[in-house]
């Protein structure tokens, strides 16, 4: 893996000329980030995620923290426990350099319950920028919604986002989409490049929320719809 995500989030972190990310997925054509937009103030972000932190309580994991904007603000406006993991070692280094206490290089499958005598459970776990993406595709959910539910204190609750891109498809002219007929149309491949290197493809899942909450159920969590966003996107609580 080159990580090239977060080597866009440390150059811009250490002003070493940090550029676009270039991403793009097999149903859309290239398309330009500003690595900026990761570094984002709470005032400057989204309404779903600003009602995600807003929901936040005791202690928190946020899970693929990226540039730890989110992170940040729990634990310094909010002042509440937060670890904050990511599979990038880069984009670790630079939550690291902007004062986040409690950041590591994880993969949320391989957390465990217990370590080194100390029990890892959580009061709230965040997935956020569409959070349902790491699941990677329709029949890897349940795994990931497992061992979610499994670092849930009693009470504990899952704030996670996604998209229904049901829009991304074209349309018949009696309305119904063009969808592919093989596996779930929310199941994306995508290919991120930067400085003229590209990362190895790989898979993206967006979630409509009804399969969001099919799959919470059959995996034994309750599931309520928090809040829309005005393309697409919604926030869902899972507990």
């Amino acid at each position: 893996m080159l990580d090239l995500f977060g080597k866009a989030i440390l150059d811009f972190q250490t002003n070493n000329s940090p550029e676009d990310i270039i991403t793009e997925t097999n149903i859309s054509s290239a398309d330009e980030m500003d690595v900026a937009y990761l570094f984002r103030s709470y005032k400057e972000m989204p309404k779903l995620e600003k009602k995600a932190l807003q929901l936040s309580k005791g202690k928190v994991l946020d899970v693929g923290c990226g540039a730890g904007s989110h992170s940040l603000h729990l634990q310094n406006t909010k002042k509440l426990e937060v670890t904050s993991i990511d599979i990038s070692e880069n984009a670790i280094q630079a939550c690291q350099l902007r004062g986040l206490k409690n950041a590591k290089v994880e993969n949320i499958l391989d957390l465990k319950v217990y370590s080194e005598g100390h029990q890892n459970k959580y009061d709230t776990i965040l997935l956020l920028m569409n959070g349902t993406g790491i699941f990677g595709t329709l029949a890897e959910t349940s795994k990931y919604l497992l061992k979610l539910k499994s670092l849930l204190t009693p009470n504990g609750q899952i704030l996670i986002d996604s998209s229904d891109i049901i829009y991304m498809f074209d349309e018949d002219d009696d309305g119904s989409k063009w969808i592919p007929a093989n596996g779930y149309y929310g199941e994306l491949i995508f290919t991120i490049s930067y400085k003229n290197q590209t990362e190895k493809a790989f898979p993206w899942l967006y979630l409509d929320y009804n399969t969001l909450q099919n799959a919470a159920f059959a995996n034994g969590l309750q599931c309520e719809l928090i809040e829309e966003g005005k393309h697409f996107d919604y926030l869902a609580r899972l507990f």
